[in-house]
């Protein structure tokens, strides 16, 4: 028997309690807050798990990727291709220990990253792709890449990352200068054949005499570059996991947070001079405070105070950062992956500080409201407003999904009598939704039709409410397989346009069916 079916057959759902809808607008945070999902130190989390998890989507969710497809052990992962050979640290293998890029030439849209794309995008969030590639690659390659991103909107691609640095294999293979010439060659090919990705550019942080690492090699892969980026930790172990870091020990750093924000605000200053005067967002793509130096229990403490110097300080460039990562098979996770049973997390005590930061304003995407189309009558209503339509009766309503910063959704209010007992949605049921109760939110895949909301009411993390409290539900449409499909309009590659059959019906109690005497 189909539950959801049955609960939908039965009638009991309505409207009768909503008060105003509104068509509304999804507007950037402040600052965005961003999470990586998966890498060398740990496999991707699907994102139904991390919702339920944390309540909230991100703007962005970032996956790591390699492609060296010149290499005689491609596509195999470097780690598996060579089980057996010595290594002293987790660069040390002959290409990046990252999960191997499955599209390009002779590739698949069916192999990964791109089913994890689709899915970080049905969930309501935008995709941030790292790749550490071949310089060697052909043109002819580089647009087959662009090609495999063209219906994933409004995403970002980070090249040959940190490349200021010397670990990585582009750095080991080629000089600072090809590296940059790399970066300016990729980008003018995604820029004509996928408008949609923006190009992230990760070097460094400026250097005590005001320059940045390598300035000259990357001036041109600076100016090029649509998001600024650089890897910067409070805290980290970088020797892990081939030591366990003690006081005194060389493979550890950590650094003040008043030096941190200092040394990022010169550094936008100084991309921006040389970047033709024209400041680009910053962000700092891989962001935290490595357990393994701290403690887990100081980790996130170190956390909270940086969000409130974040907030205090209120920089004036356009800063975003990323948690790194959601589960780690070290201390750099909100999650410790369980080494029984690699499927498994450990939740760290930096989950719940972190789930703090994630309902501060200061770090939410904005709602602006554009039209509302119905108001119910209230007592203190001099005379009846004015509806041209009744909640049942709007039905096939336009929905755009830009992206996670920009969307076009509905909102619903409603007063509660009190504390509800049951509090469902019955939603169309071939509708693909990011749904937003009492400030925590659901996701509905098409197929579904009742999403139970009442971890919004009892969960540890919910907002207390009371009688006569006004709580809002927001609807959005994501793209239901994950990718914009290819139109005639313009805008196809970053705006996907969909429309709701009907407004989800509520079913509202305040009391038991009965109590067990």
């Amino acid at each position: 028997m189909d539950i959801q079916k049955l609960k939908v057959d039965t009638g009991r759902f309505g409207l009768d309690e909503v008060t105003e809808i509104s068509f509304v607008r999804l507007v950037p945070a402040t600052c965005a807050l961003d999470l990586g999902d998966g890498s060398e130190r740990g496999e991707y989390v699907s994102q139904d798990y991390i919702l339920q998890r944390l309540g909230r989507p991100h703007r962005n969710i970032g996956l790591m990727y390699t492609y060296y497809p010149n290499d005689r052990e491609w596509p195999a992962r470097s780690s598996e291709a060579h089980p057996d050979m010595e290594v002293h640290g987790q660069w040390d293998y002959p290409y990046d220990d990252y999960f191997p890029y499955g599209g390009g030439i002779g590739g698949s849209l069916l192999a990964q990253p791109f089913e994890q794309m689709r899915d970080i995008r049905r969930h309501g969030q935008d995709v941030t792709l790292t790749l550490t590639t071949d310089c060697a690659i052909t043109d002819e390659q580089i647009s087959a890449i662009a090609r495999d991103l063209r219906t994933f909107g409004r995403m970002r691609l980070r090249v040959n990352h940190e490349c200021a640095g010397t670990w990585f294999t582009h750095n080991r293979r080629y000089s600072y200068q090809e590296i940059g010439d790399f970066f300016v060659r990729f980008a003018k090919i995604v820029k004509q054949e996928a408008p949609n990705v923006d190009m992230i550019f990760c070097s460094g942080i400026v250097t005590p005499d005001g320059k940045l690492p390598k300035e000259e090699e990357f001036r041109e892969a600076y100016r090029i570059a649509d998001v600024w980026s650089a890897d910067k930790y409070f805290a980290l172990h970088f020797g892990w996991p081939f030591d366990i870091c003690e006081k005194g020990d060389r493979s550890f750093m950590a650094e003040k947070l008043s030096e941190y924000l200092s040394n990022v605000d010169k550094t936008v200053r100084r991309l921006t001079e040389i970047g033709d005067g024209r400041q680009r967002p910053f962000s700092a793509s891989e962001f935290n405070i490595d357990g393994d130096v701290t403690g887990p229990v100081a980790q996130g403490e170190s956390l909270l105070r940086f969000a409130d110097y974040m907030e205090m300080e209120r920089p004036d460039w356009q800063y975003s950062l990323s948690m790194y990562q959601f589960r780690d098979r070290g201390r750099l996770g909100l999650e410790m992956e369980d080494p029984n049973c690699p499927e498994v997390g450990i939740e760290q005590p930096l989950m719940e500080d972190y789930k703090k930061v994630l309902r501060r304003p200061f770090f939410q995407p904005g709602i602006e409201k554009t039209e509302t189309v119905f108001r119910a009558v209230g007592p203190e209503d001099p005379e009846p407003p004015v509806n041209d339509w009744l909640p049942e009766n709007l039905c096939n309503l336009g929905m755009r999904w830009g992206g996670a910063e920009d969307a076009d959704g509905i909102e619903m209010k409603l007063t509660l009598e009190g504390m509800p007992v049951f509090f469902e949605l019955a939603c169309p049921k071939e509708s693909n939704l990011m749904i937003s109760v009492n400030d925590r939110w659901f996701y509905k895949r098409p197929g579904v039709t009742v999403i139970d909301a009442m971890p919004a009411f009892f969960g540890k993390d919910a907002k207390p409410v009371a009688e006569g409290d006004e709580i809002r539900i927001l609807i959005f449409a994501p793209p239901a397989d994950g990718e914009n499909p290819e139109t005639e309009e313009e805008d196809w590659a970053t705006n996907y346009y969909t429309k709701l059959p009907e407004l989800p019906r509520l079913r509202v109690r305040y009391e038991p069916c009965k109590m067990v005497e």
